[in-house]
């Protein structure tokens, strides 16, 4: 037994109005300083206060939130007293509010407790709004947060169906004029959430055809979003969109091997979450496809690609990969982050304990032994083609 879960999604142009029609009285915005400067912050409120809601904000989230930033939202929010929490931003805004939330809901829990299989009686005085200014996490409609456990220098990644939102606004005028690198960064991501959603173990009926036209739309728009900007709001729009699919289609299936691995670097180098994913996914085709798992010849035919057998559509999806990285700007290697080897190899230990413990392994078509684990560390940093 399986089940799908997804909010209520209001999304396309003037989305954001959809908040003048919610009923309360209290709302707790969480976001970032950068968010808050932008003006977002300010439109949310608006139309809230539309609504007739009184709002508060707090906006002290940082890149890859740790876990006492959830906890200072959380101790806001019990002050504060919303009827409704709203997670504004990028991936790291929205797994905070999340958070922060659970927090609010449950203050008798430990976050790191969080069980996905266990009743949390969530709402019982609030509801949850995520509004995504980023075109890749996902997190508006998924079960998940992942914060930083900064002490441990490693990535705490929660989940229980109660923490998926109860309303996601997928607004475009929030992305129009992001920067091409947070464009190429977030987009990849959503591009990693939807081959690893279709490829890995636990796929379903459900969630394949999310993730295949999520796939599409990436390959089809995020070129033409990072080069285009907002001169080009079709590609903007359905950039958004494609976050939001890919999102609804990993998160009703999971995630796999690349996000254990981006994981682990990015909580030991502070690399932007989806820069670390996307930069293993190739390699992470690779490894699954040697030993003929990974349903990535399927999602080859999908774009059109040569794949007369398994083996030439797992080439054809990787070469895809690899030239839609190098048009946007990412880096291929680990190397490329600007990482040393002597970091590295210091490192290495934490990263391969944290990727084998990491949540996302267990989904993975094909997982990996602790030397096959080194082995793609120590390939994604150099650059070689994945032959085991």
């Amino acid at each position: 037994m399986w089940f799908f879960r997804s909010p209520e999604i209001a999304f396309g142009e003037f989305a954001l109005d959809h908040l003048t029609t919610i009923q309360g009285s209290k709302a707790l915005i969480i976001t970032d300083e950068n968010i808050v400067k932008l003006g977002f912050a300010d439109l949310v409120k608006q139309k809230l206060a539309e609504a007739g809601i009184e709002t508060a904000v707090f906006a002290e989230v940082e890149p890859e939130p740790c876990l006492q930033t959830a906890r200072h939202a959380a101790e806001q929010a019990h002050a504060f007293q919303p009827d409704w929490v709203i997670g504004l931003g990028g991936g790291s805004c929205m797994d905070a509010a999340k958070a922060a939330w659970f927090l609010y809901e449950r203050p008798d829990m430990d976050l790191q407790n969080l069980s996905p299989f266990e009743s949390l009686g969530l709402r019982a005085k609030a509801r949850l709004v995520a509004i995504p200014t980023t075109s890749g996490t996902g997190s508006e409609v998924t079960i998940a947060s992942v914060l930083t456990d900064t002490d441990e220098k490693r990535k705490v990644a929660l989940g229980s169906g109660e923490l998926v939102p109860d309303l996601a606004v997928v607004d475009p005028v929030f992305a129009m004029k992001l920067p091409p690198h947070v464009t190429a960064d977030t987009g990849i991501d959503a591009l990693t959430h939807a081959i690893e959603g279709y490829s890995c173990s636990w796929n379903n009926d459900f969630s394949d055809g999310l993730c295949l036209k999520a796939i599409q739309l990436v390959f089809d728009y995020l070129p033409k979003a990072y080069e285009n900007g907002a001169d080009d709001p079709v590609a903007r729009e359905k950039m958004h969109n494609a976050a939001t699919i890919a999102g609804l289609g990993f998160g009703n299936s999971f995630a796999a091997l690349a996000h254990a691995l981006g994981h682990a670097l990015g909580a030991a180098f502070h690399t932007p979450h989806g820069r670390a994913v996307g930069l293993f996914l190739p390699y992470t085709v690779e490894f699954g496809a040697s030993a003929g798992e990974g349903r990535y010849a399927e999602i080859a035919r999908f774009l059109g690609l040569p794949a007369s057998d398994d083996q030439e559509g797992a080439a054809s999806l990787v070469d895809a990969i690899r030239t839609l990285t190098r048009r946007v700007g990412l880096p291929a290697t680990v190397r490329e982050l600007g990482i040393s080897q002597e970091a590295y190899e210091q490192a290495m230990p934490a990263l391969i304990d944290n990727t084998e413990t990491d949540t996302q392994m267990v989904s993975s078509c094909r997982i990996p032994d602790t030397h096959e684990v080194e082995a793609l560390f120590r390939y994604a940093y150099e650059g070689k083609p994945v032959d085991f």
